[in-house]
């Protein structure tokens, strides 16, 4: 980029640099799959992830139905969806997501909970690796879910922040949008970040795609988003998204990114393993399964707000006080003093729901 005679620091057009948007697309719905999509995308850059989702909400706002307003998000979630989907003007509701009695995916509660929301509803699925639990539905379990929102005419909204950083492959992590789009759930909604498989973090790179059922839909709804857009930030920043399109663009550099994913993710995941063997050596009997059977950054522990507290206060350990600890910041020189910590406020003591 350095070197590139046609780099300028001009404005870039409303709905971003379209090289960009072109390959962050096809790194989401596939190479393959986009010379079909390619005419029924309607897309734009957005302000990463959280732009995305605003500008989203506020074209679902905009254009739902009477009484269809209401979108449906896990419980937990990422604690920003809230306001931003309420801000945006959309009826924010809960489905149930994470069981704290057995510290895994609720399945039996969130599929009562979407067969009981009303019909053309909004529901927010993580694509990969959930923030905050890392607990991810099975590929059966994302075929349940697929029928059921085409049974009740629910419309999908993917939030795609970890691409590549889940499990460590990029297509992989894309399995349960493409599953979704080839079941043909049209009107589908992606919102992706480049924030944590990038590291673009104070960048703001993203995208928001819309699946349309073809071109001249395409070209309308690519007209409302941007009516959205040009008022809220006019156009988007674009250093962080030359970045991307520079390493999506060039073979060479796709090649050591994929490879530089994998490498992250697999520290992450011996991590998980090391800090279960950890929490048992120091003595734990608590079954810390959930720990290793989780994917992603981070590590939904169980452990309540009192113990991250005196975890906080008394060994200097760093975390929400929902019990997620981010594994990226474990190393092979800090990991047993985390493991002999956690072990000292949770023993005796339940780390599941009663």
């Amino acid at each position: 980029m350095l070197d590139s005679p046609t780099e300028t620091k001009e404005y870039i057009n409303i709905a971003g640099d379209p090289t960009y948007v072109n390959l962050a697309l096809k790194f989401a719905y596939g190479e393959k799959e986009m010379d079909v999509l390619g005419d029924k995308l309607a897309a734009v850059q957005t302000l990463s992830g959280t732009g995305s989702l605003r500008i989203g909400g506020e074209f679902l706002a905009q254009f739902s139905k009477s009484g269809q307003n209401s979108i449906y998000i896990p419980d937990p979630t990422w604690g920003n969806h809230i306001a931003v989907f309420r801000e945006a003007g959309l009826d924010v509701q809960r489905y149930r997501y994470y069981n704290p009695k057995t510290n895994r995916l609720d399945m039996d509660g969130m599929v009562e909970d979407l067969r009981n929301a009303p019909e053309g509803s909004i529901v927010l699925l993580h694509a990969c690796a959930h923030n905050p639990t890392g607990c991810d539905p099975t590929r059966d379990q994302w075929k349940v879910l697929s029928d059921l929102c085409k049974e009740k005419c629910l419309r999908v909204f993917f939030d795609s922040a970890y691409q590549g950083f889940a499990s460590g492959d990029a297509e992989a992590d894309a399995y349960a949008l493409r599953f979704f789009v080839k079941e043909g759930h049209g009107g589908l909604m992606l919102s992706q970040s480049f924030a944590k498989n990038f590291g673009l973090y104070g960048e703001r790179v993203g995208t928001l795609s819309v699946l349309t059922g073809g071109d001249e839909e395409r070209e309308r709804v690519l007209s409302q988003l941007k009516l959205i857009v040009r008022p809220m930030y006019s156009s988007p920043p674009i250093h962080g998204s030359g970045i991307v399109r520079t390493v999506l663009s060039s073979e060479s550099l796709r090649v050591q990114y994929y490879g530089e994913c994998e490498h992250m993710s697999n520290r992450i995941s011996s991590m998980r393993k090391i800090l279960v063997e950890k929490l048992k050596e120091a003595g734990s009997t608590h079954d810390w399964s959930h720990v290793t059977g989780q994917i992603g950054m981070f590590a939904y522990t169980g452990m309540s707000g009192d113990m991250c507290d005196r975890l906080t206060s008394e060994y200097f350990i760093f975390l929400t006080r929902n019990g997620r600890v981010s594994l990226a910041g474990l190393n092979e020189g800090n990991i047993e003093y985390v493991a002999k910590a956690m072990h000292a406020v949770t023993d005796g003591k339940s780390i599941t729901a009663e």
